[in-house]
This record gives structure tokens, C-alpha cells and sequence, in this order.
């Protein structure tokens, strides 16, 4: 049940004619884009689960929080792939089928939803891995279980903010060419603020990873190459979870700091980019429908960094990788007990 009248205003002028809407109504495309997408994210599913059996590191919290943004991401496709399909068939006439705006604003809160949630699981796999490689015995999300629960919270808040236009805050709106819905890019203040909002938590969850990735890497190549005892180096598994995670954060701010960065430019544009009858140029409505396609490949690439970043491939493309011996934890080898000597 919808909190007032004016969220049921997400209908807005789009630039697109009737010759236009028949080109690319086609549903085929939105269908095999989503069906590879899938497949994808099932495959890394399957790995992932053989991996937290009996891996390098089974039962990592890393492993924990990677299988949260594999199955979000498989969850988002299938969600917003089954919307843009049905939209496509029904010839991207969106208010015939929707004329009350549930399913647009369904489909909006799914887009910001599952847009933010891999930044912060970007951000939260950046930081275990920032505890377990700088800060090895003050972790204390160790275990699965806790692992879970922070992928848990991180959904929260993704799904807390994308509830805010429902609440008042923003508005959802369909977009060019009528095939999804999205925040509305206008410079209302409500709607300029939940724009900023998003890009901004989006925009801090790319850069907490980076900062904490990179000093993280820094510390494994100092170990490495220093002169640290032998049981002091680290361990083939925390190597390969930082490759895969700079994968993952390299992935994301290619995808998704385009979008972030149109986003806010749009709605702070003087003079306003939507006009008094919330329309946008042609020229910003292809541009933001680019945006969003580049960001969308950010589901369908996660689970390939993580299928192909593992030791096992990397062996057969670097044959020098399985010659060099196995080494221990970064964790400080306790000094090992003396046997108990027997009775004289």
C-alpha cells in the first residue's frame, strides 16, 4: 500500500516514437543478456560451494561474503531480467500493464537495491581482508556465521535506502526507452538529494575499497619480498583471495563509476537537466540507458573473476606458480611446546 498519490506519478515524457518503440521491443536481447548472467553466477555458486567443502581456505569469512555478492548479484538479474523482458514483450508500453506504478516502483527499489549491494560487499570483503592480512588476530568476524550476519546488514541498509521514495524521499520513474524504472534525475530537492545519496554511499564503497585493498596489497608484498621468517609469509589461499578481490574492486569502479558520476552531475546541472514537465533531453536519456547497461555488466563479470582467478586456473596459465612451495600463515607461529620428558 502506497503512503500517498504522488507515488503513483511515475509516468513522465520519454523520446522515443512509435517506429522507434517497435525496433526494439524485442525481448530477445534483455532475455539471452539475463540467461548468460545467470548462468554466470550458478556456475560461481557451484565453485564457490566445492570451495567452502575442502579448499585452501574452506570456511573463509572471505568465502562467506564473496557466495552474499554472488548470490545477490544472481537474485538482481533474475529479479530486474523477468521486469525488462516482460516490458519488452508488452512493446515497452509501460502504462498499459502498470497503470497504478507498483511494479515500477517494485522494479526501482530492485535497481538501487541490488546497484548498491555489490559496492558494499565490495567494501566489507576489502576490509576482511584488510583485518586478515594487516591486523591478523584482531579480526572478529571469523567465523561464517558472523560472516553472514554482516552480509545480512549490508542488505539492510541497501534495501533501507531504496525504500526511501516510497517513504517520500526521491521518486521512482520510468526510463528511456520504457523498459525499467530508476531514481528520477531532477533537481527537486527530493529527488536531487536521494541522487546524491546513492551515488555518494555507491561512490565511498568504491573508494573504502580501494584505499583498504591497496594498503592491504603493500603489506602482502612487503611480507613477501621481505625478510620475514618463512612461517610469517602468506599462505597461497590469502594471495589468491587478493587477486580476486582487486578483480572484483577493478570490475566494479569500471561499471559503476560512470553511472555515480552521471548521476551526480545530472542533478546539480544549471540549469536544471529535467524540465517542469520532468522530461530529459534525448542526448542524457541514451546517455544514462548506456550508463546503466555498462553497470548492469557488472553482475554477469563478478562471478568470472572468482571462476578464473582461482589457484587452479592460474597454475595452468603460469605453470612457475605450482613450483614455488606452500607457505604458512601471516599469522605469527606460536613457539611450539617442549615434549614432556619421562620419568628418570
Amino acid at each position: 500500500m502506497w503512503l500517498n498519490a504522488s507515488l503513483r506519478l511515475c509516468f513522465r515524457p520519454i523520446n522515443i516514437t512509435l517506429e522507434e518503440r517497435g525496433l526494439i521491443a524485442s525481448p530477445w536481447f534483455p532475455v539471452s543478456f539475463c540467461v548468460v548472467g545467470l548462468s554466470s553466477n550458478l556456475v560461481a555458486l557451484g565453485v564457490l560451494a566445492g570451495s567452502q567443502q575442502g579448499g585452501l581456505c574452506p570456511r573463509s569469512p572471505f568465502l562467506t561474503l564473496l557466495c552474499g555478492l554472488v548470490l545477490t548479484d544472481l537474485l538482481g538479474l533474475l529479479v530486474t531480467g523477468a521486469v525488462v523482458g516482460a516490458q519488452h514483450a508488452a512493446r515497452l508500453d509501460w502504462e498499459a500493464g502498470d497503470p497504478g506504478c507498483h511494479l515500477c516502483h517494485f522494479m526501482g527499489v530492485a535497481m538501487v537495491f541490488f546497484g548498491l549491494c555489490p559496492l558494499l560487499l565490495g567494501a566489507a570483503m576489502a576490509s576482511e581482508r584488510f583485518l586478515g592480512i594487516v591486523r591478523p588476530l584482531s579480526r572478529s568476524w571469523a567465523a561464517p556465521r558472523r560472516a553472514w550476519a554482516t552480509v545480512g546488514l549490508l542488505w539492510g541498509l541497501a534495501l533501507g535506502l531504496a525504500l526511501l521514495p516510497l517513504l517520500g524521499l526521491g521518486r521512482y520513474s520510468v526510463q528511456y526507452p520504457g523498459s525499467w524504472c530508476f531514481l528520477t534525475l531532477a533537481a527537486r530537492p527530493g529527488d536531487a538529494a536521494f541522487g546524491l545519496l546513492f551515488a555518494l554511499l555507491g561512490g565511498l564503497s568504491v573508494a573504502l575499497s580501494f584505499l583498504l585493498n591497496t594498503i592491504s596489497v603493500a603489506t602482502l608484498c612487503r611480507v613477501y619480498h621481505g625478510g620475514q621468517a618463512a612461517q610469517q609469509r602468506p599462505r597461497d589461499c590469502e594471495v589468491e583471495m587478493m587477486v580476486q578481490l582487486l578483480g572484483i574492486m577493478v570490475v566494479a569502479s569500471v561499471c559503476w563509476i560512470p553511472l555515480l558520476v552521471f548521476i551526480g552531475q545530472t542533478v546539480l546541472r544549471t540549469p536544471p537537466a529535467m524540465g517542469p514537465t520532468d522530461q530529459l533531453s534525448q542526448a542524457t536519456e541514451r546517455q544514462l540507458l548506456i550508463y546503466l547497461r555498462v553497470a548492469t555488466w557488472n553482475q554477469i563479470l563478478d562471478p568470472w573473476v572468482y571462476i578464473l582467478f582461482r589457484r587452479a586456473v592460474l597454475r595452468h596459465l603460469h605453470p612457475r606458480l605450482s613450483a614455488r612451495p606452500r607457505s604458512l600463515s601471516l599469522r605469527p607461529r606460536r613457539a611450539s611446546r617442549p615434549a614432556a620428558l619421562g620419568p628418570l
